[in-house]
């Protein structure tokens, strides 16, 4: 039985990525007088490294040598990311980044139902609490049992590491669990760590391999819980 739904956040609640963290990430690099500027393409190259300050780290190490060779240069990236995540949030409550459709009906319904909801993510926690408050109520985080967000585990998607760390927090198997992400990266994660795996895909992962996920859907806008709860229930029988 469908105990939980686990969220990821960008791509798979929003469409953060393009108009939202990219958008951040060039604000933060001017703010810091570099001279390094993401347009959207080489930013959908980039989303291959998940994390904002491995994203970073792997830019300036293969475009920046010079730069990635100061010894302040941990310092450095982890001063960006404050910088990037400022210019998040303040996007986000500007009310830029609104949720993808049929997602807030889909968590109202789950909540309705009595199913234990969870985040995880790579992103900071910070951009996910922005993110809930801004498009769903002012507590929003609130409604969540875990949210698994940032540096809590050593290794970030596709390691499963964040799975297991919220898998354990909700107290629950994998198998009473779905999670619903957007990424090849995502979907490794969530499947490696046992989870039964739903895909909303999205303009930057749409034809990336979603290899072990059980649906891929455009988005929510057409899809009720009892869907999500038959598609699990389906895959569970054949597990």
């Amino acid at each position: 039985m469908l105990k939980a739904l686990i969220f990821d956040v960008d791509g798979t609640l929003a469409d953060t990525e393009r108009d939202g963290h990219r958008v951040a990430f060039n604000a933060a690099f001017r703010e810091a007088g570099l001279p390094w500027n993401w347009d959207v393409k080489l930013y959908g190259k980039l989303l291959a490294v998940t994390g904002g300050k491995e994203r970073m780290a792997h830019y300036a190490q293969k475009y920046a040598p010079d730069f990635a060779r100061r010894p302040d240069f941990p310092h450095l990236m982890r001063k960006l990311h404050t910088l990037k995540t400022g210019h998040y949030v303040h996007l986000v409550e500007g009310g830029a980044l609104p949720l993808r459709p049929g997602v807030a009906s889909m968590i109202h319904e789950a909540r309705q139902a009595g199913l234990k909801l969870a985040i995880a993510t790579t992103t900071s926690p910070e951009n996910v609490t922005a993110l809930l408050r801004a498009s769903l109520a002012h507590d929003a985080e609130k409604w969540f049992d875990v949210i698994g967000a940032g540096d809590i585990v050593p290794n970030k998607k596709p390691a499963p590491d964040i799975y297991f760390w919220v898998l354990e927090r909700l107290g629950l198997p994998a198998a009473d669990c779905l999670a619903i992400e957007d990424s090849e990266h995502g979907v490794k994660a969530a499947t490696t760590a046992g989870i039964p795996t739903l895909v909303t895909e999205n303009g930057y992962t749409r034809g990336q391999d979603f290899d072990g996920a059980i649906a891929v859907l455009p988005d929510f806008a057409a899809t009720v819980l009892g869907e999500l709860q038959a598609l699990h229930n389906t895959y569970s029988r054949h597990h």
